[in-house]
């Protein structure tokens, strides 16, 4: 079976291994480099470090619609993707032997999109998990190969559940490529009244919103963790939050004010007169760090009760 793959982040790595190891892969598909103007150089994608690591042909065009006479030159069965961040034209997707099939990180067609993970979190889901399906023009909206769920646990972030999801599609893969090569694939149509999208993380998701509960802060906050980080405005600083907890008490004071802060943990009052506790910050310059070795540094001097944050 010869395969070409199109992935990205760190989540379509554990799925190209083992394609790697049970098919022949002949060529990985991956975004371009970007350039770090910090440390003037170039960073691959993980994908790409995987690829060159196992000396596989990588490929990395700007834009995938500019390259469809080369995709077609390859002699190929199937084409495998699984977060590679670029729509790929219809040209490309029927040009296989046994077409083009997606391994995505929700329960289809819930959370269609590029931030699948991030939005179950952020809406407070207690279920996700994988569907392989074939690709289709319109996004994330193929006939359903296989899927299987995945619970998410309270204490789950986007982080700990991207790692989990990338196990589960990669012990999933290839019992489906093997399934598509004996023709024992029966595929289901997605119902269309029950599509959610999940897009992209904007700037505006990312700042603490702490007018709603403190749930819906917390679900937030765990849900940019660790990238990009939900964060808060503090003496004119954007302040980035990646661990939190809802407090059991409740307030009368407005949404977004400091009302309490402990050796460890600064109290902010969220709406519905609920109490969202910051354990872990980042402050601009600085390295994440615990709140309590923030506040034993220069934090007790910003901190206060009774102050307004998002000012």
């Amino acid at each position: 079976m010869k395969i070409i793959f199109m992935g990205t982040p760190e989540f379509s790595v554990r799925i190209l291994d083992e394609i790697n190891k049970n098919f022949d892969v002949i060529l990985v598909v991956t975004q371009p480099d970007t350039y770090n103007y910090r440390k003037k150089n170039y960073t691959y994608s993980p994908v790409k470090e995987y690829a060159l690591k196992h000396n596989l042909p990588v490929f990395q065009p700007e834009q995938i619609k500019t390259a469809v006479d080369y995709i077609l030159s390859f002699d190929v069965d199937l084409i495998v993707t699984a977060a590679y961040g670029q729509f790929i034209p219809k040209k490309i997707l029927d040009h296989p032997k046994y077409r083009s099939i997606n391994v995505h990180a929700s329960l289809l067609p819930k959370y269609r999109g590029g931030a699948p993970i991030q939005r179950a979190i952020m809406n407070g889901e207690t279920e996700t998990g994988i569907t392989i399906m074939y690709m289709d023009k319109k996004m994330d909206a193929g006939d359903i190969i296989k899927m299987e769920k995945l619970p998410i646990l309270d204490t789950d972030t986007s982080d700990s559940l991207f790692e989990k999801l990338s196990i589960l599609g990669s012990q999933m893969i290839v019992s489906v490529i093997n399934d598509l090569k004996d023709g024992k694939i029966t595929p289901i149509k997605q119902n269309e009244d029950e599509a959610t999208y999940a897009y992209n993380i904007t700037k505006e998701d990312e700042l603490i919103d702490f007018k709603k509960n403190a749930k819906a802060v917390y679900n937030q906050i765990r849900a940019l963790n660790s990238n990009p980080g939900a964060y808060f405005i503090l003496d004119g600083m954007n302040i980035k939050v990646y661990n939190s907890k809802v407090i059991e008490k409740t307030t009368n004071e407005k949404p977004g004010v400091i009302i309490g802060v402990t050796k460890d943990i600064i109290e902010i009052s969220c709406g519905e007169n609920t109490v969202i506790g910051l354990t872990e910050i980042q402050v601009p310059g600085k390295k994440r760090m615990s709140v309590k070795d923030f506040l034993n540094g220069n934090g007790k001097n910003m901190v206060t009760i009774n102050k307004e944050v998002n000012k």
